[in-house]
């Protein structure tokens, strides 16, 4: 994924997150309206940081991470959706 400015700059031991979507679709086929859809809880790390000595950032730009269901704080820039949260509470990294 190559690095953009999304216009939002996180401070401090933060990271924002760009949520991906899960299938609207189930294996059968049935379509899985809107309004019955999960949280997400992967997404692609979009900002970080700058951290601090006593915690540096460990994720980088790109990188697919696992985070909790509710966490952080959701935010819409123009049409797409992020979520800016600390970044102690990522889960793991996805290969």
């Amino acid at each position: 994924m190559s690095k953009k400015d999304i216009g939002i700059k996180p401070l401090g031991e933060r990271v924002v997150i760009q949520p991906l979507e899960e299938e609207s679709r189930t294996d059968s086929g049935l379509y899985i309206p809107d309004t019955a859809k999960e949280k997400p809880q992967t997404g692609v790390v979009v900002a970080i940081g700058e951290g601090s000595e006593e915690t540096p950032i460990t994720v980088k730009v790109g990188e697919k991470v696992l985070f909790p269901k509710y966490t952080g704080t959701d935010i819409k820039m123009g049409t797409v959706d992020y979520i800016i949260m600390d970044f102690e509470k990522v889960l793991a990294v996805l290969k």
